[in-house]
């Protein structure tokens, strides 16, 4: 499954995890990725043209650095989107 999302900066994306396999290719500015348990967090930063791979059930945050456009990949589809249960995101 594809997702494109713009995100503007100073955006976030709440503490999460999911089973499903996750590609975040950023295409145009930044992210701070928080990943791991609460203490045990590792910060990653994400740059246009740079990608980062999040495996499943992985608790992780996203902070827009800048107004940002990532392209998404999830493996499998992700069918609490598709049914409009992602309110986190909204």
């Amino acid at each position: 499954m594809l997702a494109r999302l713009e995100l503007r900066k100073g955006c976030t994306v709440p503490r999460h995890q999911h089973h499903h396999e996750q590609i975040s290719s950023v295409l145009r500015g930044a992210l701070r990725f928080l990943m791991g348990e609460e203490g045990a967090t590792v910060e990653t930063t994400v740059r246009e043209g740079e990608a980062l791979v999040i495996p499943g059930h992985v608790l992780h945050a996203v902070e827009a650095l800048e107004d940002t456009l990532v392209l998404d990949v999830f493996a499998p589809p992700r069918t609490d989107w598709i049914a409009g249960e992602d309110a986190y995101l909204r």
